[in-house]
């Protein structure tokens, strides 16, 4: 039988316009996750909210690795934005997580996870690509798919895809002295959110296919002023639902002899 790919997000609102895309539902309680079992475009899939935090993310993640057994792992949602041109309505893709709160030093490196010898730990990069290919393609679409006028009551004109370092950790980053901080220590950081290196721990701890798609909702500033659940319900969710269905629909490339 075909194996699942698990699609995770922090908030049940993050994965609102791909629950209705699903056939053939099965829901399952675990861990007080409810977890939502079927078909998305014909691939198998497990959706799962994890809820906020890295321990929150990693409890999930180790689930789904060890019950669902899933070929791969997405995890999806949204971000601050840190890098300059990195702006409200972009999407960024990790190719690498690190958790910027980690610091077990002088024992370890600051940032590094002690007894694992890294800091960062790299997204498969087959998974990325395919998405990166999907996601030129939407955000091409995106002023006719979510509408120019839509997108623009948000301060969004063509959003653009970035790809590199993405950071978590245990605290919502929302001052300029604290995004200031973060650019100063990690200068090529594109985004800042709570979860995605936890669950690039534990991806790599279960050798399981890991990507990371993120939408920037704010700044990670003081000049955060989007509605984020509006942007949440009616952009982020919306961007994400057209991403992995492109990518779940993308042609396999043919084997070589």
């Amino acid at each position: 039988m075909q194996a699942p790919v698990a699609i995770v997000a922090a908030m049940e609102l993050e994965l609102r316009a791909l629950l209705p895309q699903l056939t053939d539902v099965q829901r399952v309680a675990r861990a007080g996750r409810e977890i939502h079992l079927g078909r998305l475009h014909g691939q198998r899939v497990v959706l799962a909210r994890s809820g906020i935090g890295k321990v929150a993310a990693a409890t999930t993640a180790t689930l789904l690795a060890a019950e669902f057994a899933p070929s791969s792992m997405l995890f999806t949602g949204v971000a601050g934005g840190l890098a300059p041109d990195v702006r409200v309505g972009d999407v960024v893709l990790a190719r690498e997580l690190l958790q910027h709160d980690m610091d077990a030093s002088p024992l370890f490196p600051r940032y590094e996870v002690p007894l694992t010898g890294r800091a960062r730990f790299a997204v498969d990069a087959a998974l990325a690509d395919r998405l990166a290919v999907a996601t030129a393609a939407c955000l091409h679409e995106a002023p006719h798919a979510l509408g120019a006028s839509h997108l623009a009551a948000f301060g969004i004109g063509h959003p653009r895809m970035h790809q590199g370092l993405v950071i978590s950790g245990d605290r919502f980053v929302s001052t300029a002295a604290e995004s200031s901080a973060l650019r100063r220590d990690l200068p090529d950081a594109l985004a800042v959110e709570m979860e995605g290196a936890a669950v690039a721990q534990v991806c790599a701890d279960f050798g399981l296919p890991l990507a990371v798609l993120r939408v920037i909702s704010d700044r990670a500033d003081d000049s955060a002023h989007v509605d984020f659940l509006r942007f949440t319900r009616e952009v982020a969710s919306v961007l994400t639902r057209l991403i992995v269905v492109a990518a779940l629909t993308q042609p396999r490339p043919s084997p070589t002899a």
